[in-house]
């Protein structure tokens, strides 16, 4: 049998880390960005833009095996994420022409459920049709869903374990978020990211079957404020005074990962104490940081 091939469109941090475990098993790893990075030994590089029309048109002759989105918006307003999301997703659609991939897969996002009130949520919870962006996201995954082939989303919650990460950065000002009202948030670590993506990609193979929608996310969604203030006392930093805050209805609800667990993939980090201790014991904290 020939070696699984992978192609993957946006590869970013989360490509770096999913790369070397196919690549140890055998895959062919081929990945469109903007700007290749020569130090990723093995993997198979084509520039172009994902935004941009036409840009992946070699893409039905390489008739790759699986395809995996790690999308994100071109800039933070609504046509950025439009750009970013909904319409790279449909120039990749055109991209395969009529190859068909054993299956697609895309790396999505928890914003997309409706849920604002902190309730516990799985895969089936309702979708929002009041915040654009996750609109723009959740039209990606419709196109993927929708397409000739069969398809998986796995919903991610925050992705953290990078020196360089917004929550780190902002802790190291001295600014946490208000304790009332209470905001749930989700996260998931880098790394398991990349693991339980690799995880899928193996049951695939071997012809395992896979739910069409997973939240990835680890055991412990958490407010706000507790997992902040936990990471500045690690940090031994003194918080200001706070301001209790009023918007909570982009990100407040908790997610299962029922479905993840049910798939037979273990956490390595399955709360944010384990997957921070593990940064701050490797002395990460201060790399690059001022």
């Amino acid at each position: 049998m020939p070696d699984p091939r992978l192609l993957i469109i946006g590869f970013g941090d989360i490509g770096h880390r999913l790369a070397p475990l196919l690549l140890e098993s055998d895959w062919e790893i081929h990945a469109l960005r903007r700007h290749p990075d020569a130090d990723d030994s093995g993997v198979i590089w084509h520039p172009g833009d994902y935004t941009v029309a036409g840009s992946l048109g070699f893409a039905e002759a390489l008739a790759p095996d699986y395809v995996l989105t790690t999308l994100t918006p071109v800039s933070r307003d609504i046509d950025g994420y439009q750009r970013g999301f909904a319409d790279a997703t449909q120039n990749l659609l055109d991209g395969l022409g009529t190859h068909r991939p054993r299956r697609s897969f895309m790396v999505s996002s928890t914003r997309v459920y409706a849920e604002t009130a902190g309730a516990w949520i799985d895969e089936s919870a309702p979708l929002s049709t009041t915040d654009r962006r996750a609109v723009a996201i959740i039209d990606a995954e419709q196109q993927l869903l929708n397409a000739s082939h069969p398809a998986t989303i796995v919903r991610c919650g925050g992705i953290y374990g990078a020196t360089e990460g917004r929550l780190v950065k902002k802790i190291r000002q001295g600014l946490i978020s208000p304790a009332t009202p209470v905001r749930y948030t989700n996260r998931i670590h880098r790394d398991d990211c990349a693991g339980f993506l690799a995880h899928l990609l193996f049951r695939e193979q071997s012809g395992k079957p896979l739910e069409t929608i997973y939240n990835g996310v680890d055991d412990c969604p958490c407010p706000a404020h507790e997992v902040e203030a936990w990471l500045a006392q690690r940090l031994g930093i003194t918080p200001l005074p706070q301001v209790p805050g009023t918007d909570t209805a982009i990100s407040h609800k908790r997610c299962k990962n029922t479905a993840l667990r049910s798939s037979g993939y273990q956490l390595l980090y399955p709360s944010y104490q384990s997957g921070y201790a593990a940064w701050l014991d490797d002395g990460c904290q201060t790399a690059g940081l001022p």
